[in-house]
């Protein structure tokens, strides 16, 4: 072991790829290299080139270990925390078929309707996999590759999730771990394993898969002495088993069964997220039943449009984020991809309240508090699925974190202050994510547990900003929640 050790963490999400530079022992952020990742598609379709991705950790890695300071040698154990359900297929050469389709890909919802109905329909799914499928999971897209393009299906000699591929890349290994496995609705939370007739309804045969290690933190195999050269660092290191980027958040949190189990989590990213850790199994049909990568659970919703969606509404006006001004009259649904809490994935926005005396300022404000609301209903049916009533004080009193991009954001915090009611906690670190991957990574290299060291480095060096709660706006609540609850069913669909 040198004398600093140091552990990588690696986020690959839709927008970029990051690899942060961890000192193990402290969890002190020595460094973050970058890299962008393109995302190409319209109507619906939302693809990358998994080769892209590999590239892009080169880069994150490359910049990360200048801006380090300290030799390759120094490094110990690398882990990747990818976006969920994207859908890789690689030939029997190990390279990429077709470009991924990515979570946020809606093109398979007709198949995932489809398959919603099969097994005992809703109730059925969350029984078997903790999750009803919709377009964004695994097994949708799987199923709607084989029905629009059979022979990219036929020359498929292994199915792989975001993750898994550069996982694989890294250690020559093919292996996932409980958490991002969750995701692809034929891994059953119930079981701890692949669904047999899952598999069978979606016609993908198990040996396409990868193994399901015991976690995230676990560790799968070694960096390959080809993947060592492309990066520069020294072969044989650890490499973990990774995750899903939730479950990664979730670990750089503290969130888990070394760690505390009741603080819900709100992440303000490209997508509106929410999910909390429980020992206890969900089984719900409104939320993503997920496991956690450390063996307890994490119940989630997901709504696609977030920070994108606003800051599109601020191009379009040519408007600066925080000059947004409460949105008054006006009602923005910013569904501007469809949606997938609530399941509307053929969903467009929506502005009514229009008046001469409309701002832009305020057309705005209303893409923030419709995104906002969306996210803060999704959490209501984390908490309901959680065995909690978020109409109880001693639930709606809960602070919420607020992590992701839109948490450094000033009007962001203040429109989730104003319409939660909610106390908030936004920590410091800016990449929990690929603190979450290192944490991953340490665990593999030492054999700790990984939301043990995360833990441990918060006690070292985590901040965090303490928001009080203000009353909250009850009025733009229920204005926003009625218009949605009336176009559920009509024009917005």
């Amino acid at each position: 072991m040198p004398a600093q050790a140091v552990v990588i963490g690696v986020d690959s999400s839709t927008q970029s790829t990051k690899a942060a530079f961890v000192d193990a022992a402290t969890g002190r952020t020595l460094a973050v290299g970058r890299a962008p990742n393109e995302v190409t598609g319209e109507r619906g379709a939302r693809e990358s080139d998994p080769e892209e991705w590999w590239q892009s950790l080169r880069e994150a890695v490359a910049t990360g270990l200048k801006e380090c300071g300290l030799p390759a040698s120094a490094v110990t154990g690398i882990a990747v925390a990818g976006q969920q359900h994207g859908l890789v297929t690689l030939d029997a050469a190990g390279r990429p078929v077709r470009p991924a389709l990515l979570w946020n890909d809606t093109r398979s919802a007709p198949q995932a309707a489809a398959l919603a109905d099969a097994l005992g329909g809703p109730t059925g799914w969350t029984a078997r996999t903790g999750s009803v499928p919709v377009a964004a999971v695994t097994a949708a897209k799987w199923r709607w590759l084989r029905e629009h393009e059979p022979r990219a299906a036929e020359r498929t000699a292994a199915v792989r999730l975001p993750h898994d591929f550069l996982t694989e890349r890294l250690a020559g290994v093919a292996a996932t771990d409980p958490g991002d496995a969750s995701g692809t609705c034929w891994y059953s939370t119930a079981t701890g394993a692949y669904d047999s007739e899952v598999l069978d309804l979606v016609a993908l045969d198990a040996a396409l898969l990868p193994e399901v290690a015991p976690g995230g933190g676990s560790r799968v195999g070694n960096l390959t002495e080809a993947a060592a050269e492309h990066l520069g660092l020294v072969a044989g290191i650890a490499v973990a088993a990774g995750t899903g980027d939730n479950m990664a958040t979730a670990v750089g949190l503290g969130l888990g069964a070394a760690g505390v189990l009741d603080h819900p989590v709100l992440s303000l990213g490209t997508s509106g997220t929410v999910f909390a850790a429980t020992r206890t199994r969900p089984d719900s049909p409104a939320i993503n039943s997920f496991a956690a990568t450390d063996g307890t659970f994490l119940p989630l919703a997901c709504t696609l449009n977030c920070t994108l969606a606003v800051d599109k509404v601020a191009a379009l006006l040519g408007l600066s984020r925080d000059t947004a001004e409460a949105g008054g009259e006006l009602v923005l649904l910013p569904y501007l991809d469809g949606e997938r809490t609530p399941n509307l994935p053929h969903a467009a926005g929506l502005l009514t309240g229009l008046r001469h005396t409309t701002s832009r300022q305020q057309v705005l404000g209303a893409a923030y508090e419709g995104a906002t609301v969306s996210v803060l209903r999704a959490l209501d049916e984390v908490l309901r699925a959680s065995g909690l009533d978020p109409a109880d004080p001693s639930v709606a009193e809960r602070p919420l974190r607020l992590v992701g991009g839109g948490a450094r954001g000033r009007y962001w915090v203040e429109t989730v202050r104003r319409l939660s009611g909610r106390p908030l906690l936004v920590p410091e670190a800016t990449d929990l994510t690929a603190l979450g991957a290192a944490a991953l990574a340490a665990a593999a290299a030492t054999g700790e547990d990984p939301v043990a060291v995360a833990t441990g480095w918060q006690a070292r060096t985590g901040q965090t900003t303490e928001w009080p709660a203000v009353e909250r706006d009850t009025e733009t609540w229920q204005r926003v929640n009625s218009v949605l609850d009336r176009c559920v069913d009509g024009p917005l669909v």
